[in-house]
């Protein structure tokens, strides 16, 4: 029978701002498996609510990251690197958009409001693969980052983040074909409505999860914890011939045409 046993491996988890987040619920499930978890905060304001997480855990290492700032992604990994000194995994799950560009009319965004959307939450995983992927190796990694449907269809609302999650789901088979030689993966899962802080941000989201509910094959929402799941196997040794995919996780609503 096989077994997902990741004691002895190393993952920095990028996005976990609190407790009610697709972060936290990849970083529990690596951690359980056996991993040793390395948390990532933006700044000192949002310490705390990070180190409230880590603490439930001993050898969890906190590490200040702002990823608007590319020698700042190099700063942590150099944290890494001198605390640790090897890397298994990187968890992705970073979007960002001001509250104007999200409802209303996509022919409204704004420049700045775009250039923003599309570098934290897509050119934001370049920088993290650039300084990440040296502590892979020579035994390889993975990296899983998380993407939604809206990157390929509309989803009124989600507007520029519609953009940037196409342009990330690129990102991933584009660094899966560079790092694939290193033996280091690169997958994305795309979720579908699930209740976190962030989600309840985007204008429409309750008709969204309703929806969705209403006509995916399974009649039902998903849950923190099947992301999480999904996400646990494409860290794992049971996924090692997978890598540039967008895995769905979303009860089936991706193939219905209404």
């Amino acid at each position: 029978m096989y077994q997902i046993d990741l004691r002895g491996k190393t993952a920095v988890v990028f996005g976990v701002a609190n407790q009610r987040s697709i972060a936290s619920a990849i970083a529990s499930i690596l951690h359980d498996a056996g991993a040793q978890i390395v948390l990532s905060y933006q700044n000192e304001r949002l310490r705390e609510n990070v180190a409230k997480m880590a603490a439930q855990w001993d050898d969890t290492v906190l590490m200040e990251c702002d990823v608007s700032d590319d020698s700042n992604v190099e700063s942590a990994f150099n944290t890494v690197a001198s605390s640790i000194g090897k890397l298994d995994i990187i968890i992705h799950s970073i979007a960002f958009a001001d509250r104007d560009d999200l409802g209303g009319s996509f022919v409204d965004t704004k420049r700045e409001g775009f250039r923003l959307a599309l570098d934290i939450s897509a050119y934001s995983l370049i920088p993290i693969a650039r300084y990440g992927t040296p502590l892979m190796k020579p035994d390889g990694g993975s990296i899983v980052t998380m993407t939604y449907q809206a990157s390929h269809r509309v989803f009124p609302g989600y507007n520029v983040m519609g953009t940037a999650k196409a342009a990330l789901e690129n990102e991933v088979k584009q660094l899966a074909s560079d790092l694939g030689p290193d033996n280091i993966r690169v997958n994305a899962v795309s979720a579908g409505p699930v209740d976190t802080l962030s989600s309840r941000v985007i204008s429409g989201y309750r008709d969204m999860k309703r929806i969705h509910a209403e006509r995916s094959p399974m009649r039902r929402n998903i849950t923190l914890e099947e992301i999480a799941k999904t996400a646990l196997y494409l860290c794992s040794d049971l996924s090692s011939g997978v890598t540039g995919e967008i895995v769905h996780v979303d009860t089936g609503y991706n193939i219905m045409g209404i």
